[in-house]
């Protein structure tokens, strides 16, 4: 059941990488928010497999970092990308 601490946790550091980083208009508004409660909970989930008690800091501390550094990344790469394609496909098409 603490894995919704995860999830929430993950959710949060994705809101404010959405409006903290530039090009936001060139994602979803939710896009942020989902990415990082899925890195929070997968991050939550294989360490728990691995023998990781919600007893220990290591789980928590991993699962509120992971979201914080990979969150960011993944919506900087995401958004250049939806930039780089939409300048090709308005040059491909005469728009620019």
């Amino acid at each position: 059941m603490l894995v919704v601490l995860a999830l929430v946790f993950g959710a949060i550091a994705g809101a404010s990488a959405h409006f903290a980083l530039p090009l936001r208009s060139l994602r979803g508004v939710s896009v942020g928010p989902i990415l990082g409660a899925l890195v929070g909970a997968a991050t939550w989930t294989a360490l728990t497999w691995a023998g990781a008690g919600p007893d220990g800091g290591w789980i928590w501390l991993a699962s509120i970092a992971a979201p914080v550094v990979v969150t960011p990344i993944a919506l900087l790469v995401l958004s250049r990308t939806r930039a780089s394609r939409d300048a090709r496909t308005q040059r491909d098409l005469g728009i620019a």
